[in-house]
């Protein structure tokens, strides 16, 4: 028996969509990422400025923007030749509610 067996399809898919997020924020750099835009000013930055921020490469960092942002977690500009990230507005406490959402009957 699965353990979704008793959701419903819409909390079977919910719980699959957090589960995705979860996996992709528990990498420790993309974590960092998140955290360096979250301290931006106005919480967003150009690749180049993560790139100060971490001591990774462009192309790393792109990655990792890109995985975050599939998520729905980010958003994106391109400015000219390069592009800006910034927190989805309310993006990261909707995930904390979902998450703190399995641990009550009925939620």
């Amino acid at each position: 028996m699965s353990a979704s067996a008793g959701l419903s399809p819409a909390a079977t898919r919910d719980t699959q969509d957090l589960a995705k997020v979860l996996r992709v924020i528990a990498d420790p750099v993309r974590l960092q990422l998140i955290a360096l835009l979250a301290d931006a000013p106005d919480q967003e930055a150009c690749v180049c400025d993560l790139v100060e921020g971490t001591g990774l490469t462009q192309p790393t960092i792109s990655h990792h923007l890109k995985k975050i942002h599939e998520v729905g977690l980010l958003d994106r500009e391109r400015r000219g030749v390069w592009v800006y990230y910034r927190l989805r507005d309310g993006a990261m406490d909707a995930v904390a509610q979902q998450f703190s959402a399995l641990g009550r009957p009925g939620a």
